[in-house]
């Protein structure tokens, strides 16, 4: 008589579970490695996230390093409120590192453009050498634009705060080199293989909140450069340029003067799922003017020290 082998399938693992549990992998990992470690946090979707992870990963202990935020002055209320917010609720420092302070005293000067995003830099690397950070965690993943594709999960900054793409480190089999010298430090990216469409679906199921600009909601808008900007203090519209009334909302929330809506309906997590599995473009490309002004915008702002 024959006997047949039973026959073994391989038991299917859910893409969110594989992704949580990858990252959650990298900040253990890190923080286990670096001695003065933070995590940089805006109240963006993907910041928001990323500070969830870290409460899973260090659980039942509370999230073992400091937040820092450099605050361009332009924020929406509604960010600045939920990031104050996320940061009384789990009892974390705060280090906040303000582009208004380097204007008024001289450092930096304001753009023409009035954006003030690419004005981050110089605060941010001063945040890092006066906290003596040895590495921060940032929210950047690989779909958002080609200079995030190019970058590894660790990611090695010179003494002077700058990243090379030409000379990154193998990281093969999930092994991470975070050597460094003094005056260098590394930048992590645990949801760099995440995609809009993952956050979103992760953000469902944890049942994660978020700003409410990021569920559509009725604003007052401008059209400029082929997208609609809020009216504020920060962003106002040319001489003769008409403002509407818009259902909008919003996919990314920088800087408000370089911020732009999208037109949408999507007001529920499972709208604004279905909508994201649609899009062609990514939220950067389709509402960041910052990201416009060259092809390599990105990346050469992250040469110098950026995100």
């Amino acid at each position: 008589m024959s006997i047949t082998a039973p026959e073994i399938t391989a038991p299917s693992v859910d893409v969110l579970d594989a992704l949580e549990a990858e990252s959650i992998h990298i900040l253990r990992e890190v923080v286990a490695e670096f001695e003065r470690p933070a995590m940089l946090f805006s109240g963006g979707k993907d910041s928001v996230v990323m500070l969830h992870l870290a409460t899973k990963a260090f659980w039942p202990g509370v999230v073992p390093f400091p937040v820092l935020h450099v605050d361009t002055g332009h924020n929406f209320d509604e960010v600045i409120e939920f990031r104050d917010a996320t940061v009384r609720e789990l009892g974390l420092r705060l280090e906040v590192a303000r582009v208004q302070d380097y204007i008024d005293d001289g450092r930096l000067t304001e753009r023409a453009d009035g954006t003030r995003n690419p004005l981050q830099t110089t605060p941010l690397l001063d945040a890092i050498e006066a906290n003596r950070f040895d590495v921060l965690f940032g929210g950047g993943r690989r779909d958002e634009d080609k200079a995030r594709a190019k970058e590894r999960i660790l990611s090695l900054r010179d003494e002077f705060g700058q990243w090379d793409p030409r000379n990154q480190r193998p990281e093969l089999w999930n092994l991470y080199n975070g050597r460094h010298t003094p005056g260098q430090h590394v930048r992590a990216f645990p949801i760099s293989n995440w995609t809009e469409l993952d956050i979103w679906r992760y953000i469902e199921r944890e049942n994660i909140a978020l700003p409410s600009l990021y569920y559509a909601h009725q604003r007052e808008v401008f059209e400029h450069s082929g997208m609609w900007r809020a009216v504020g203090a920060f962003s106002r519209p040319g001489d003769g340029v008409p403002t509407v009334r818009r259902t909008v909302r919003y996919r990314t929330v920088g800087d408000m003067s370089c911020t732009g809506a999208v037109l949408s309906e999507a007001d529920t997590v499972a709208k604004v799922i279905a909508e994201v599995a649609t899009t062609t473009i990514t939220e950067r490309g389709a509402t960041r003017a910052d990201d416009r002004i060259s092809e390599a915008a990105m990346e050469d702002r992250k040469k110098d020290g950026y995100f």
